[in-house]
C-alpha cells in the first residue's frame, strides 16, 4: 500500500524573501553595536562655575585684616582714652595746687595788709599808697580758685560774648556741608542701580548711610566740644592775665609806698612797712606760682583734650574698618552667587547638547535593525498565519543591546519558520 505525504510549501517569492532576510539579519547582528558613541556622559563644569568655586576660596577669611586693624584701632581708642583720663586727673590735681597757693599768698597778703595798717598809723604819708595795694591785693584774691558760677570774678565773665554766635554758625556749616555728603552716597547708590544691584534703596546703601551718619554726629559733638573747650581755654587765660595784673599793680602800690616810708619816716612805722613789704612780695611769689600750676593744668587739660580727640578718631577708623570687612564678604558672596547662577545655566546648556548627541547617536545606531524589524514584519504578515513578533520602541534609556538581542531573536524565528517548511517538502 502506497503512502502519500502533501506538505503544503510557501509561494517562492515568500521562500526569496525569507533568505535575504536571514542573510540581513546574519549581517546586521554579527557586529556587536558601538555603544560609546551614546553612553551617557556628564558635562564638566562651566568656566563660571570654576571661577565661582576659586572665589570662594580665595574669599574665606578675606575680611579679617579688616577686623584686624578694627581690633588695634579699637585698642589704640581705649589707651588713648586712658591717657587722657589720667592727664585730667592730674590737671585737676594741678589746679588744686594751685588753689592752695593762692589761699596761703591770700593769708599772707592779709598778714602784709593788717601790718601795713599799723605802719599806717605811724607813717600816715605812706596809707594812701598801702591802702590802695591792699585794695588791689583783695581784687587779685577775687580772682583764684576755680572760677566756675558766674558774675565776675568767674571764668564765664571772661569768655566771650560772640561764642553762642560762633558755636551756632560753625556748627549749621559743619550740617550743610555733611547734608551734602550723604547726599552725595545716594547718588552714588543711584548710578550702581536699583535695590536687586545693591544701589539706590538697597541694604548697601543703607549701611553707608548708617555709617556714614554715625562718623558725622560723632564728628559733630567732637567740634561742638572743641568750640566749647577752646573759648574755656581762653577765658581762663584772660582771668590769669587779670590777675597777674592786679597783681603787679599791687606790688607796685606797695613799692610806692616803701618808697615814701624811706623818705625820712623812721622807727616802728618803717619795720612794720618792710614786714609788709616782704610778706607782700611773698604773695606775689605765690601768686606767680599758683599762676604757672594753672597754666601747666591748662596745658594738661589741652593735651587730654587732644587725646580725646585722636581716641574718637581712632575709634571710629575701627567702625570704618570693620565696615568695610563686611562689605566686601557681602559683595564676594554676591559675585560668586551670580557666577554659580550663570556657570550652572551654561553646563546645563551643554549636558542638553551631549544629551541630544547621545540620543542622536543611539537612533543612527539602531535605524538598521529598525528598517530590517518592519522588513520581518512584512514578511511574517505574507506567511499568514506568523504573527509579527517585531516591537522597537524609540526611548532614551532602553538598552540597546537587549533591543538588539531581541529583535535578533524574534526575526530569527520568522526566518527558521520559512526555511523549516522548505526542508520538510
Amino acid at each position: 500500500m502506497a503512502i502519500t505525504e502533501t506538505r503544503t510549501l510557501p509561494a517562492q517569492f515568500i521562500e526569496d524573501l525569507g533568505k535575504d532576510y536571514g542573510k540581513q539579519l546574519t549581517a546586521a547582528t554579527a557586529a556587536p553595536l558601538d555603544t560609546s558613541k551614546f553612553a551617557p556622559s556628564v558635562a564638566a563644569q562651566s568656566a563660571l562655575q570654576k571661577q565661582a568655586t576659586a572665589l570662594t576660596g580665595a574669599g574665606i577669611g578675606s575680611y579679617q585684616p579688616f577686623l584686624t586693624a578694627a581690633g588695634t584701632a579699637g585698642t589704640a581708642a581705649g589707651t588713648a582714652l586712658g591717657a587722657a583720663g589720667t592727664g585730667l586727673g592730674i590737671a585737676g590735681s594741678e589746679l588744686t595746687g594751685a588753689g592752695g597757693t593762692l589761699g596761703t599768698a591770700g593769708t599772707q597778703l592779709g598778714l602784709a595788709q593788717s601790718a601795713l595798717g599799723t605802719a599806717g598809723a605811724t607813717t600816715a604819708g605812706a596809707s594812701p599808697f598801702i591802702g590802695a595795694a591792699g585794695t588791689g591785693l583783695g581784687t587779685a584774691a577775687g580772682l583764684t580758685g576755680t572760677g566756675t558760677g558766674t558774675g565776675t570774678g568767674s571764668i564765664s565773665s571772661y569768655m566771650s560774648p560772640y561764642q553762642s554766635q560762633v558755636i551756632d554758625t560753625t556748627l549749621a556749616e559743619f550740617d550743610r556741608q555733611a547734608a551734602q555728603r550723604q547726599q552725595a552716597i545716594s547718588d552714588q547708590a543711584v548710578a550702581l542701580g536699583g535695590v536687586a544691584l545693591g544701589g539706590f534703596g538697597g541694604g548697601r546703601e543703607g549701611v553707608m548711610q548708617s555709617e556714614y551718619q554715625t562718623g558725622s554726629d560723632r564728628n559733630r559733638a567732637s567740634l561742638q566740644a572743641q568750640l566749647l573747650q577752646q573759648g574755656f581755654g581762653q577765658g581762663a587765660g584772660l582771668r590769669q592775665q587779670d590777675l597777674t595784673n592786679q597783681m603787679g599793680l599791687a606790688q607796685g602800690q606797695l613799692g610806692l609806698g616803701q618808697a615814701t616810708l624811706g623818705l625820712g619816716q623812721a622807727g616802728l612805722g618803717q619795720a612794720q612797712a618792710g614786714q609788709a613789704g616782704q610778706q607782700a612780695g611773698m604773695a606775689g611769689q605765690r601768686a606767680s606760682l599758683a599762676q604757672a600750676q594753672a597754666g601747666m593744668a591748662g596745658q594738661r587739660g589741652a593735651l587730654a583734650a587732644q587725646q580725646g580727640s585722636l581716641a574718637q578718631g581712632q575709634l571710629g577708623l575701627g567702625q570704618f574698618q570693620q565696615g568695610l570687612g563686611g562689605a566686601l564678604q557681602t559683595m564676594q558672596g554676591a559675585d560668586i552667587a551670580r557666577a554659580g547662577q550663570v556657570g550652572s545655566a551654561d553646563q546645563a546648556q551643554t549636558q542638553a547638547g551631549l544629551t541630544a548627541l547621545q540620543e542622536a547617536n543611539r537612533l543612527a545606531a539602531y535605524e538598521p535593525l529598525e528598517r530590517l524589524g518592519i522588513y520581518g514584519q512584512g514578511v511574517t504578515g505574507l506567511m499568514g498565519g506568523y504573527p509579527a513578533q517585531y516591537q522597537f520602541t524609540s526611548q532614551p534609556n532602553a538598552s540597546p543591546l537587549a533591543q538588539a538581542l531581541g529583535v535578533a531573536s524574534t526575526l530569527g524565528g520568522v526566518y527558521g519558520n520559512v526555511t523549516g517548511r522548505k526542508n520538510n517538502q
